[in-house]
């Protein structure tokens, strides 16, 4: 009989544990894309693409302003020209707006791949922010708001990561 009970008594208070511990389950909540443009690394990030942005818009206007001397010259001289500088100059024409059209199609995916090379280790040192903290916390997962996949997280079971996140950058910034 006391063997009985005793064993009632260690399962009951290890049921009542275990459900304690599922109650105490915390989740973190963030707003990732908020993070990410405060951290001094973002900034800097994007304004090395704004100045890639600059060159790139420099070359094409200096290509389009080569374009249209090329094309006055031609309207200039074409009554006077030959016919063999006639068509030369034609081809040469052609050649300079389809290299020009070619580097301003090209100008979007070079930028496209600079901000994915820049912000790359920006946004590693985010994730490995919140990693820590979620260590740290003893957090089960760490919820992105800024997505709308999870349109309701009970206030009980959550709490503002986002803080903690932001002091774990502080730390980590060089």
């Amino acid at each position: 009989m006391k063997k009985t009970l005793l064993l009632l008594l260690v399962s009951l208070s290890i049921g009542v544990s275990t459900l304690s511990a599922q109650s105490q389950a915390k989740y973190g909540v963030i707003h990732y894309d908020s993070l990410l443009v405060e951290m001094p690394a973002y900034v800097k990030a994007k304004a090395e693409l704004a100045d890639l942005r600059v060159k790139y818009e420099n070359e094409a206007a200096y290509n389009d302003a080569t374009f249209k001397r090329m094309f006055a010259d031609f309207l200039q001289g074409q009554k006077d020209f030959p016919q063999s500088i006639m068509l030369k100059r034609q081809r040469d024409l052609q050649e300079a707006m389809e290299k020009s059209l070619a580097f301003t199609q090209a100008c979007d995916s070079l930028l496209a791949e600079a901000e994915r090379e820049l912000l790359a280790p920006v946004k590693a040192q985010l994730d490995s922010a919140i990693v820590a903290v979620g260590m740290e916390r003893g957090y089960e997962c760490i919820v992105n708001r800024a997505v709308s996949s999870h349109p309701f997280l009970h206030p009980s079971l959550t709490e503002d990561a986002m803080p903690f996140v932001r002091e774990k950058l502080l730390a980590t910034e060089p």
